[in-house]
This record gives structure tokens, sequence and C-alpha cells, in this order.
């Protein structure tokens, strides 16, 4: 296994070549464009392609006819690209096409700014365009993850039938940081009886998400609801940080997932039962991490950049048996560990701990 230096952008590109990925099409947007020009010098040598579209549109929708053929396919963006490319996700969703969109989210709304951000959270999570679709979501924290994360992605994708999006932000996609590029296990098999690859000798295959009667529009949609009971069932992903005696909760993921272990290790310090239960996937949002601590639990604090998105997730997930506070930053300003620690204190009137 060989150990390298490289932005957290260049790892996605990285990790999707060593996923298998031949075909990109994206239009560059900052935070995100060491994508594009990390795939631009090394995917052709290994007999990939990458095209620049003349905009997001026509990237997505260069991406729902590559995955027709079934090709492991990817197109990268950052907050108001991605959002031009919902209706191209929608339609790949209906239709069942696997790829893999990576959100560099960027603060707004509007055209926003540069820094690190949570608020597409929303987006990401309830599908993002029009119609009952979902895309599996994926939120690494680290630059071993944003490798690790992006090969998951794309066997995700091809298991499910399904795009699959992987949600980092400025602050990841700009921070260098070591990682192992370790050897990729040998891709799952999954049935592709379905691409278009030319229909000689067989009936031919169409892939379209017109519904041409209310009958085939319910069954359809009976189907992709059916296949999204099995992802939640199936695939959520969390990881837990001292949470085995813990009686307050921080709830966080990406880049202010890692803010709060420090957040927690400083508690800990001071006497206080603090965890973190950080989702990984954040559709299917992870319900049943949550479930072990039901009745010792006292509070929750989700820690977000947005003005609160996540944490509607939260108190669905704990049918309001406790109190769920929210403790933000927006508008690319990152919170410290202490701040969010003092908020704990305050919240839960925990100020007078004592050390341990």
């Amino acid at each position: 296994m060989e150990k390298v230096l490289l932005k957290g952008n260049e790892i996605i590109g990285e990790a999707a070549i060593r996923s298998g990925c031949k075909l990109f099409f994206g239009y560059p947007i900052t935070p995100s464009t060491e994508v594009v020009e990390y795939l631009s010098k090394h995917l052709p040598k290994q007999g990939g392609t990458v095209l620049q579209a003349e905009d997001e549109i026509g990237a997505i929708n260069m991406c729902y006819g590559a995955a027709c053929t079934g090709s492991r396919v990817m197109t990268a963006s950052s907050s108001p690209g991605v959002s031009l490319k919902q209706e191209g996700i929608s339609y790949s969703a209906a239709v069942g096409l696997p790829m893999v969109i990576v959100n560099v989210n960027r603060c707004g709304p509007g055209l926003g700014g540069l820094g690190p951000a949570q608020s597409d959270y929303f987006q990401s999570t309830r599908g993002g365009g029009h119609g009952d679709y979902r895309t599996i979501v994926l939120a690494p924290s680290k630059a071993q993850e944003l490798y690790d994360y992006t090969m998951l992605a794309f066997d995700l994708a091809d298991k499910y039938r399904n795009p699959v999006l992987l949600l980092t932000d400025g602050f990841l996609g700009q921070t260098m940081e070591p990682i192992v590029l370790k050897e990729r296990p040998e891709a799952p098999v999954v049935d592709r009886d379905w691409i278009v690859d030319g229909c000689k000798g067989r009936k031919k295959r169409v892939l379209a998400s017109y519904s041409l009667t209310n009958e085939i529009g319910e069954a359809n949609n009976l189907k992709w609801e059916a296949k999204y009971k099995d992802i939640q069932e199936k695939e959520q992903h969390w990881e837990e940080f001292h949470t085995e005696d813990a009686e307050y909760l921080l709830v966080s993921y990406g880049t202010t997932g890692r803010i709060c272990k420090s957040t927690v290790l400083n508690a800990r310090a001071k006497g206080i039962k603090l965890g973190l239960i950080r989702p990984i996937t954040l559709w299917p949002f992870p319900v049943k991490a949550f479930a072990p601590h039901m009745d010792k639990v006292k509070g929750i604090v989700t820690v977000e950049l947005n003005t609160g998105q996540m944490i509607e997730d939260v108190k669905l997930t704990v049918e309001c048996k406790m109190p769920v506070y929210l403790y933000r930053r927006q508008g690319g300003m990152l919170p410290t560990e202490n701040e969010i620690l003092d908020f704990v204190e305050n919240k839960f009137s925990l100020s007078g701990s004592e050390e341990v």
C-alpha cells in the first residue's frame, strides 16, 4: 500500500480512477474544480475520457447517456452547479442509472461564498429535484474517507442502480492530508441485463422515465419505493465516539463531525459524559444508531454549518423523547471545539461538572 499527500478533491479523482470510472463529465466551479483538473491529467492515461461540458445541465445529461451503456461515470460540482443538475438526477433515478455525483458544498444561498458549509443537506437527502426519489448520500469527514467512500459510492450505485451523492465541502476539498492508497477489493458482480449496448439478436431495451399511463406510473413509483425501503434497511452507516456511557450526545457529520471529536474529549476531561454520533450516510439517515441510547441520553445537540437542517431528521428519529438543540455557524465560518462545549454546558446547565 502506498501513502501519498493529496488535496481532498484530488483524492476523490484518484479514488474514482481506481474504482474503474472511465467517463467524467463536468463543468468547473470552485471549490470543486480540482476534481476535473486531476481527472483531466490522469484519467486518459487509464483509458478514460474527461469532457468539460458547456454547462452543468449538459454534464449531467452526458452522465445519463453514459450510464445507459453500463459504464462507470462521475460528475462533480459545487452547490449552485448541483442545483442545475437536479432535473437530470431525477431522470437518472427514475430510470435506475448508476452514477456518482460529487458536491463540494459551498455556502449560500445564491452564489454564496467559497467557505465550508452544510446548507445543501435538504437538497441532498430529499432527492433534490422533482418527484418521489432519493439518492444515497455519503458524508466523509477526513481524507481517507474521501478515498474510501468514493469507492463505496461506485459500488452502491451499481448495487442499487441508483445515483449516489458524495457530499463534501470547501474545507475537505481544499485541505491536503496523507492517505493510504489501499488496494481496491474486487468489485461485486452486478446484473447488467438492462444496459443499452445494441439490440442485434435480442429484444430492444428502452431506458426512459416517461409513464404512458397512470397505472404504469404508479407501478413504477411503487417499485422505486420498495428499493428505497431496502436501501434504508441495509445501508445505514455511522460512527460512534465515546457513546457507551454518554448522558449527552453531539450529532454531526463531515467537517464539523471531526471538530466534535475534540469537543467530546474536552468534555470528558471535565467530567461531562458527552458522546458523538457521526452519520456517514445522510440518506438513509442512520436511525439505528440512536436506538441503544434512547433510555439513557438526557439531551442532544446537532452541530451544523447551516440554519438547522439535519436537526429535523434527529428530532424525527428520537420522536421528541428528549430535548434536541442546534449549534450552528454559517457563511463559511467553522465552530471551535470550545464554542460547542460552551453551548452544551449552558444548554444542559453542566458548568459545575468536576474535572476527572
